[in-house]
C-alpha cells in the first residue's frame, strides 16, 4: 500500500511522516521547488516541533514535484492544498479542483481521492461527480499550529466522510498514526455531513471562547474583574460545559478559527438559517476587541509604554494571520502609545512603529492575558 500526498506544506509534511511511520511507503508533493529539493536532501525548514527528527529517521518517503507521479503511483491518494477564504466566507476550492483534474487524468480506477483541506459542505459530492471509478473521502484535521504533530497523535476526534472499498485503511492508518498513545474516535459519515461537522467543530469552540469573554466582560464591567477567573472555573467545573477553551483573554484568531466560523456563517445562511451563531460571534469578536483596548488603557493610569511578550496569535508560532495580539497593539498604537515587543519574529514584515527589545529599559504596562 503506498500513500500519496499533495500538498507538503506544514500540515502535509506532518502527516506524510507519520504516515510514513505507521509503516506505509509514501510519496510526497509540493509545487515548491527548492523546498522539495531540500526535503529530498533530509533538511527541513518547518518551525513545526518534531519534523526534522521524523524526517531524519524516515526511511520508505520520497519527495517530488510531481502530482501526475504521486497520483499514478500511490493507491490512496491525500490532498492539502490551500484554500482561502472568499469575501462571503465560503472557502475557495480552486486549487482542489486543479488537483482533481489530475486526478481525473492520470488515476486508473480503484484509487482513492482524500480531500484533507477544509471545504464548503458538498464540495466533495462535486469532485465525485466527476472522479468515475475514484473513491472520495474527506478527512480533515484537527491541530494547532505549533503542536502538529502532537495534535494528530493524539487526535480527539477522526473525521471520514465517504464510503469505499480503502475505508478500512483509512482507519487502521489513524491507528498506526495514533502509536498507542490512545485509541482514536473515529467517526464515519457523508463527505457533505464531514464538511459540514469540521467547520462546526470550530464555530462551536469560538462560541465558547466568545462566552467566556462575554462573562469576563460582564464581570469586569461589574467590578469584579479579579473574580474572572474563578468565575469561569466554577463553570467549567460543571461536565456539561467542560473547562477547555473557557477563558476570559484575546478573541479568537489564527488561520482556523475566523475561517471556519465564518464558513459556518455563510453556509447557514445560504440554507436560510437567519440568526445563525457563526454571525453572532464573529461580531463580538470584533467588539472585544475594541473592549480590550480600552481596558488595557484603563488599568495603564499612568501612561506608561505597552510591552507584550509576543505577537503572533498564540506563543510559540510565526503566525500573524488574524492574531488579536498583533491587533491590539495597532489599537494601542494609533491611540498614540509606545508598545514595545519582546520578541521579534518577521519583524520587519510589522509595523515600524513598534519597539522590539528583549528587556524593556523603562516602566511599561504589560500586556497579560
Amino acid at each position: 500500500m503506498k500513500i500519496g500526498v499533495i500538498g507538503a506544506g506544514r500540515l502535509g509534511i506532518c502527516l506524510a511522516l507519520l504516515i510514513e511511520n505507521a509503516g506505509y511507503q509514501v510519496l510526497a508533493s509540493d509545487a515548491r521547488k527548492d523546498y522539495i529539493h531540500e526535503l529530498q536532501q533530509g533538511i527541513v525548514t518547518s518551525p513545526e516541533p518534531e519534523v526534522a527528527q521524523y524526517l531524519w529517521n524516515a526511511k520508505n518517503i520520497e519527495f517530488t514535484v510531481s502530482n501526475e507521479r504521486v497520483i499514478k503511483e500511490c493507491d490512496i491518494i491525500f490532498t492539502l492544498v490551500a484554500t482561502p477564504s472568499n469575501e462571503d466566507g465560503s472557502y475557495n476550492v480552486s486549487a482542489v479542483w486543479d488537483v482533481v483534474e489530475e486526478v481525473q487524468q492520470y488515476a486508473e480506477p480503484g484509487k482513492s481521492f482524500v480531500v484533507g483541506c477544509t471545504t464548503n459542505p458538498g464540495d466533495c459530492d462535486k469532485f465525485k461527480e466527476v472522479l468515475n471509478g475514484i473513491d472520495v473521502y474527506y478527512n480533515p484535521e484537527f491541530i494547532a499550529q505549533g503542536s502538529i504533530i502532537r495534535d494528530l497523535q493524539n487526535a480527539d476526534m477522526v473525521l471520514i466522510g465517504g464510503n469505499g472499498h480503502h475505508i478500512s485503511e483509512l482507519e487502521k492508518m489513524y491507528e498506526g498514526i495514533q502509536m498507542g498513545y490512545r485509541n482514536p474516535s473515529i467517526h464515519f459519515m457523508s463527505t457533505k455531513a464531514a464538511e459540514l461537522t469540521k467547520i462546526a467543530v470550530n464555530c462551536f469552540l469560538t462560541t465558547k471562547i466568545s462566552y467566556a469573554n462575554m462573562i469576563g466582560q460582564v464581570l469586569t464591567l461589574s467590578g469584579m474583574d479579579d473574580e474572572v477567573d474563578t468565575v469561569l472555573k466554577a463553570i467549567g467545573s460543571d461536565d456539561r460545559i467542560g473547562k477547555k477553551y473557557l477563558k476570559f483573554g484575546y478573541g479568537f484568531g489564527g488561520p482556523c478559527f475566523p475561517r471556519d466560523n465564518r464558513a459556518f456563517a455563510a453556509y447557514a445562511s445560504q440554507v436560510g438559517v437567519e440568526h445563525n451563531i457563526g454571525t453572532t460571534t464573529d461580531n463580538f469578536n470584533n467588539a472585544h476587541a475594541e473592549f480590550l483596548k480600552q481596558y488595557f488603557i484603563e488599568k495603564n493610569k499612568d501612561n506608561l509604554p505597552f510591552c507584550f511578550k509576543y505577537l503572533t496569535y498564540k506563543s510559540g508560532t510565526d503566525i500573524f494571520e488574524e492574531s488579536q495580539q498583533y491587533r491590539l497593539c495597532i489599537d494601542l498604537l494609533n491611540e498614540g502609545y509606545t508598545v514595545y515587543c519582546m520578541e521579534d519574529k518577521d519583524k520587519d514584515k510589522l509595523d515600524d512603529r513598534i519597539i522590539f527589545h528583549p528587556a524593556p529599559i523603562e516602566p511599561v504596562c504589560w500586556i497579560d492575558l
